[in-house]
């Protein structure tokens, strides 16, 4: 896997926040495809059989936050005071891509922003700020909106497999349609267990995107 910028806060060009992203018009479009590629069954794993599918986002409990979270909650509930955003519930979520916080609330569609720009730039801002002047031990954060980015955190997942699927069946290197920063990420993790195959980002942004390699 390719350590890249996926991994460090980093500027957001104007032109990938405001670009169209492909799939986000359809939330269960496993999207952006591999290019060329046609939708596949369950993709089989190594020694046989199919890898599991990850389930659908569903409500969750609230968790027991740790100490060491708190004050990047208080940080968020200031930021989202300053937007004017008072009357919402903040769930700590640990998921296996990394913690979340998810926001729920009335009147969030302007909090998520068109295909989720508006949460991207909260992210990066919010993680920014969180981590100024910290050289080491440095916390990072995906905020989320009523499951928003959960949701599409496993519809890349699924993404994953079906390109790892495709680059062992024709022994050729993937490339994935251009990704916002925080997807790349999604799919970097969901291959870097895999004995298989390995991942790299290429491209500058607002066309960085990842590329499977076969080992």
């Amino acid at each position: 896997m390719n350590e890249d910028s996926e991994f460090e806060p980093e500027e957001q060009p104007q032109e990938i926040r405001d670009r169209t992203i492909p799939g986000r018009n359809a939330p269960e479009d496993v999207s952006p495809r591999v290019a060329g590629a046609r939708p596949r069954g369950r993709p089989r794993r190594e020694g046989g059989g199919y890898a599991r599918r990850s389930e659908p986002v569903a409500p969750r409990e609230k968790v027991a936050e740790p100490e060491s979270v708190k004050p990047a909650r208080t940080l968020l509930e200031e930021i989202l005071a300053r937007m004017g955003m008072t009357h919402t519930d903040i769930r700590y979520i640990p998921r296996s891509e990394g913690e979340y916080f998810e926001i729920n609330g009335p009147d969030l569609a302007m909090l998520i922003g068109r295909h989720g720009n508006t949460l991207e730039a909260l992210n990066l801002v919010f993680n920014n700020i969180l981590n100024a002047g910290v050289k080491t031990n440095r916390k990072y954060f995906t905020i989320d909106a009523e499951g928003y980015r959960a949701r599409r955190a496993d519809q890349l997942k699924n993404l994953a497999l079906m390109t790892l699927e495709r680059c062992i069946r024709e022994k050729i290197p993937q490339k994935l349609e251009p990704m916002l920063p925080s997807e790349r990420k999604i799919v970097h993790l969901a291959l870097a267990e895999n004995q298989l195959v390995r991942t790299e980002s290429e491209g500058v942004e607002p066309e960085r995107r990842v590329v499977v390699f076969p080992k």
